[in-house]
């Protein structure tokens, strides 16, 4: 199973930590297109070394978005990429997850939070969760994923 996975970059990298515990228990389900990510050597100026800027990024990104089977999303701390991200695979009708940890102090976007209401639950779900909870859920929503 390829999954891809979105957090915030040059949005914040403040929940990095997070990030790293949720890929780790990604790959154990499939190939995680996207776990660079979860890397602590990229830092909010994002991949600057990666040859051809932006725009190679946005392309490898949306082939690998393509690729993906489901996406699984990091959306406490605001990112336009991520929410792009999040746009391109409704667009793409992938399954998404998007995981929230109200502890923050943040509120999730009315964008996101909305959109599970109206999207079919099956293809577009929000987990809030707290740091403890978050390999439970990704193992609830795996084991119900694959029964299809």
């Amino acid at each position: 199973m390829n999954i891809y996975f979105c957090g915030s970059i040059r949005g914040g990298r403040q929940d990095l930590k997070f990030y790293q515990k949720i890929v780790k228990k990604l790959k154990t389900y499939g190939q995680v297109l996207t776990e660079h990510v979860s890397h602590d050597v990229i830092s909010e100026k994002g991949e600057d070394a990666l040859l051809g800027g932006d725009e190679a990024i946005y392309g490898r990104d949306m082939v690998w978005l393509a690729q993906s089977d489901v996406v699984v999303a990091e959306v406490t701390q605001p990112s336009l990429g991520v929410g792009y991200e999040i746009g391109q695979a409704v667009a793409m009708k992938k399954r998404i997850l998007c995981l929230f940890r109200p502890s923050s102090g943040k509120v999730l976007s009315a964008m996101i939070r909305g959109a599970e209401a109206k999207l079919h639950s099956s293809l577009f779900q929000i987990r809030d969760y707290e740091e403890e909870e978050i390999e439970g859920i990704l193992e609830n929503y795996f084991r119900e994923l694959t029964k299809d």
